[in-house]
């Protein structure tokens, strides 16, 4: 079978479809050549700006995966710092605050009496408790402040402050007796306290209620 001549307006079409796929394979031709021409001139700039680079050699040790930082306990820390701010007055008038019972016990004007009673017979179970025999006047103003702050944080209810009775201090006078008693009233998160029942430590402690 006989291919069929192309006609003159044919070769014309041909020719023009040609020439337009030669151009558009040149122009890919130009993009192509001046993305390449750009990235050899940005090399060219990142090695000027940094200078000659020499690879590092290869290394045998093994390097272990870092391990994040232990959580830091900021709030904690803040809270115990201020409890180091937060000093108590040897000099702080209590007397006017205590009630007029054998024990002079304490309690917050929004604390009832009834509440108080409770306290005197243990209705709370004791939680924890601190004994400041053989402190130091400073020491163990610092350390029940540490102890009453810190159970409060933990949610204690009920803890008991050992203060002795004061029969191995010179001239046999409790001196942390009172002494605790002001401290006590001092701290906000102490709602009530009194005299220990005879089997808790007499007049030689106090049960104190938290809040």
């Amino acid at each position: 079978m006989k291919r069929e001549a192309l006609g003159l307006a044919d070769l014309k079409q041909l020719q023009r479809e040609l020439a337009l796929r030669r151009k558009l394979e040149e122009e890919r031709a130009e993009r192509l050549a001046a993305a390449l021409r750009l990235a050899d001139q940005e090399k060219r700039v990142f090695e000027l700006s940094i200078g000659p680079v020499t690879p590092l050699a290869r290394s045998n040790r093994y390097e272990h995966p870092s391990q994040p930082p232990a959580p830091e306990p900021r709030q904690r820390e803040a809270d115990e710092k201020a409890v180091l701010l937060q000093a108590l007055s040897d000099d702080f008038d209590v007397e006017s605050l205590l009630e007029t019972d054998e024990s002079l016990s304490f309690r917050r004007p929004e604390i009832s009496l009834e509440v108080v009673r409770k306290l005197r017979r243990g209705h709370w179970a004791l939680q924890a408790q601190i004994d400041l025999h053989g402190l130091r006047r400073d020491q163990a103003r610092d350390a029940l402040g540490h102890f009453v702050h810190e159970a409060a944080r933990r949610g204690l209810r009920c803890v008991r402050v050992v203060h002795g009775k004061g029969h191995g201090s010179p001239g046999r006078e409790p001196v942390l007796k009172s002494r605790v008693r002001r401290w006590l009233v001092q701290k906000n998160e102490v709602l009530a306290f009194v005299q220990a029942r005879g089997s808790d430590g007499g007049a030689g402690a106090l049960m104190v209620l938290l809040g």
